[in-house]
């Protein structure tokens, strides 16, 4: 099931709170979060809530800006925070696959990943979405086999905030957790990443408020994809 198949400017920071050491050696894993972080998907899922809040629920304007503030999280635990309907997921996942053609890879995503792929970094996916759901837009997108592991929520017990999707990853890329860096754009993701004994790094080219990503203490800053290059080291060749 887990498989290949499966306003800031310039440099990246460490300590945004508290000053991190940076790894011996360098990092040489990454986890990246999906949502805002490798895609843009805003509007496609501001859409379908929208559509399933009002088959669901029924009136009234969707209350997207309260879901936004979850993002991260599995949509059925977003739902049981809100006082939403679970069945509010059905007409959701629809609309999400409906409108995925919509979808669009962050501006410098390509090009990072693709120079991540020739160093020989491996890199994972640890996403709220399912992991079905992810690993089809990933392919839709021509990335997914960039992926040694893409996690979806579904596929562990316990998902972020919880650490079990990070340290599944952890796992499969086989560099110690101190070595990799979870890259996501909400708290949930980065108390996932401090969770798992990882480096947790708070992706800002999104436009998210910044203010609460700060309050998570990230271990550095990113402002734009191309800044992680500088903090992941090549791995050294076999033997």
């Amino acid at each position: 099931m887990l498989d290949r198949q499966g306003s800031y400017g310039g440099k990246a920071e460490y300590g945004a709170h508290e000053a991190a050491p940076r790894p011996e050696g360098g990092l040489r894993a990454v986890v990246f979060d999906l949502d805002g972080v490798l895609v843009d998907s805003f509007a496609v899922m501001r859409e379908a809530f929208s559509v399933a809040y009002a088959e669901v629920v029924g009136g009234g304007e969707a209350p997207f800006d309260e879901y936004n503030r979850h993002l991260g999280r599995y949509f059925p635990d977003i739902m049981r925070i809100m006082g939403l309907p679970l069945r509010m997921e059905a007409p959701f996942v629809r609309e999400s696959r409906r409108l995925a053609s919509r979808v669009q890879v962050f501006e410098g995503i390509r090009e990072l990943l693709e120079s991540l792929h020739r160093r020989g970094v491996p890199m994972a996916v640890a996403t709220g979405k399912a992991g079905e759901r992810a690993r089809e837009l990933l392919a839709r997108l021509g990335l997914l086999g960039m992926f040694e592991v893409v996690i979806g929520s579904d596929e562990v017990l316990r998902p972020k905030p919880a650490p079990d999707m990070v340290r599944l990853a952890v796992s499969v890329l086989g560099a110690p957790a101190g070595q990799t860096v979870m890259v996501g754009d909400a708290v949930t993701d980065l108390d996932s990443a401090h969770g798992a004994g990882v480096c947790a790094a708070a992706a800002l080219w999104a436009g998210v408020d910044p203010e609460p990503l700060l309050g998570a203490r990230p271990d550095v800053v990113l402002r734009s994809p191309a800044e992680l290059l500088d903090l992941v080291a090549t791995p050294a060749p076999a033997g």
